[in-house]
């Protein structure tokens, strides 16, 4: 992991107690509510539906046992003893009382963590890869270049207020495991035809009310120079970005408006009048960035472990936890482990305080201290010993987090909806778990194979719904719920917006809906395709048939 300096834990210690006098003024009445907003939301406080939610960052999804720990003792302290990690790959605790944000913010301070532009028109927290440094398909560690994008941005003075929220994903393998087409700015590491490390630059991606995926204006920008040109970019979206009105204010209307042609021309022009020298990172810095990433002391092992292979053999519930919970690594002898927060029942993405303890301790033990969050909101082990890995999944197994479904029909994603956000038009979680519960037997849901349902509770897309193979929005229809159905979206590398389906569904009807159209496509797929690989080859026709042939 990334080893925070002096200059951090000051900065975060100072912050903490900045909140903690605005916090004061607040509950004394010296300032309004409305005074006191944009204090709270620079400081990741929102007012939710039942209490505030304190959102925490979890830079490019990185955490030490130690934070993790942290994490479980703010659950059990603060809120009621569960945390809900994100999309994003932050956490989110609920059931915050405004008085104690100052002491938690503090506690957080200690381990090197805090809730700083966690929310804001400014750049949001870095997602990265959560199999950076562990997975041999990289061209490079992603973290290291969100590392030098996370302490550009913090504080930028001049991305500070921008016209909206701004986000980025690094990604650079193969597969896009973060989204990268659907974030203002994704950046994917590859590598030229002459061996040179560079980035593919996409603008303009993103979900919500009008969803775009996200185009490429720079195939391959050297990294010495990536500084230099995201802060042109920012310039063009800070100078031109509608201001006017919230709803068209992110950087891919702007794209939209002006033409990816036309975009890219105004950021060269506006990079060519930068010093490039007093923005872009000396080598020695970035020598100084990369040490700073705890060095990894992997042991020399056989590709091949026999208790492993043992275990698999003779154990069949540890066997389908690998088929499905289990990557390669690049070092012989380990394994990436993702754990999965879907358990039948669960709320995706939520874990409790032992949960969290459980997992710091496995992290420290078994993992080289090294924790990830995904934007799938699950949780990875990214070097665990092939020898070790029955050990962790029995240990999973009693804590109710060894839940072998990893991008399998009940790997949903959903936003907290309207059980606790205020701008929610319909419940998320319990149509998660009403969807659980028709695909609970796992050899139908290792049957079905890769399928991924995303539940938004407004227009919003907390829950990535556009990109869901399965997307489900929920809708406000004269006090009632309903859900728009979309197919054939993707959020990976072959990035694609999901089609309509059809006339929204009623509350009870959403679990059925997505039972029928996965029937439809075991029914009509061909060998071992994907269901979104069948519906990009038969399109919406028969599923739509076979969800709208039944009027209940």
């Amino acid at each position: 992991m990334y080893r925070y300096d002096d200059i951090d834990r000051e900065m975060l210690a100072d912050r903490a107690h900045e909140f903690r006098g605005q916090v004061g003024r607040r509950l004394s009445g010296e300032i309004t509510e409305d005074q006191f907003k944009p204090l709270r939301l620079m400081n990741g406080l929102y007012l939710q539906l039942h209490a505030y939610m304190l959102r925490v960052s979890i830079p490019y999804g990185s955490l030490s046992p130690v934070q993790m720990r942290a994490l479980a003792d703010v659950s059990r302290k603060y809120d009621k003893g569960y945390g809900h990690f994100t999309t994003r790959t932050n956490i989110q605790f609920h059931w915050i009382k405004l008085g104690d944000t100052p002491d938690i913010l503090d506690d957080l301070a200690k381990v090197g963590l805090h809730a700083i532009q966690t929310s804001g028109n400014c750049i949001r927290n870095i997602t990265a890869d959560p199999y950076g440094g562990a997975t041999a398909e990289e061209a490079d560690d992603p973290r290291v270049w969100s590392e030098i994008l996370r302490q550009w941005s913090t504080f930028h003075p001049e991305f500070s207020f921008l016209p909206r929220k701004f986000k980025f994903a690094v990604t650079a393998s193969a597969k896009d495991r973060t989204a990268a087409k659907v974030h203002d700015i994704g950046l994917a590491i590859r590598r030229n035809r002459d061996g040179e490390l560079g980035f593919e630059v996409m603008v303009g991606g993103g979900m919500g009310r009008t969803p775009h995926i996200g185009a490429t204006i720079r195939e391959h920008l050297p990294t010495h120079h990536l500084l230099s040109y995201m802060e042109a970019i920012l310039r063009v979206y800070n100078r031109h970005g509608r201001r006017d009105n919230m709803y068209k204010a992110r950087i891919k209307i702007l794209v939209a408006a002006l033409g990816i042609d036309e975009f890219c021309r105004q950021v060269d022009e506006e990079w060519a009048k930068i010093d490039v020298k007093s923005i872009d990172l000396p080598d020695i810095e970035l020598a100084r960035i990369r040490a700073a990433f705890t060095p990894l002391k992997f042991e020399t092992l056989p590709p091949r472990s026999d208790a492993y292979e043992a275990a698999r053999e003779s154990n069949p519930a540890f066997a389908r936890f690998v088929r499905n919970n289990v990557r390669a690594h690049k070092q012989p002898g380990y394994a990436i482990v993702e754990i999965s927060l879907k358990a039948p029942g669960a709320t995706p993405g939520d874990a409790n305080a032992e949960q969290m303890e459980l997992i710091a301790d496995l992290g420290e033990r078994y993992s080289l201290g090294d924790i990830r969050v995904t934007h799938a909101q699950n949780l990875v082990l990214p070097h665990v010993k092939l020898d070790d890995l029955a050990t962790v999944h029995a240990a999973l197994a009693t804590a109710g987090l060894a839940t072998p479904n990893i991008d399998l029909v009940t790997d949903i994603i959903a936003c907290p909806g309207l059980d606790y956000c205020a701008l929610a038009n319909a419940r998320a979680i319990s149509v998660a778990t009403n969807i659980g519960e028709r695909f609970a037997d796992p050899d139908k849901a290792e049957l079905v194979g890769e399928l991924k349902i995303k539940i938004s509770g407004c227009i919003n897309a907390c829950g990535h719904h556009h990109v869901g193979h399965i997307g489900i929005l929920g809708v406000d229809k004269k006090g009632e719920e309903f859900y728009q159905l979309t197919l054939g979206g993707s959020g990976a590398e072959d990035a694609s917006l999901g089609e309509m389906l059809g006339p929204a569904l009623s509350y009870d009807r959403v679990a059925g809906a997505v039972e029928t159209l996965v029937d439809t496509y075991l029914s009509v797929r061909e060998g071992d395709e994907r269901f979104l690989d069948t519906f990009r080859r038969v399109g919406v026709a028969p599923f739509k048939e076979a969800v709208y042939a039944d009027p209940h």
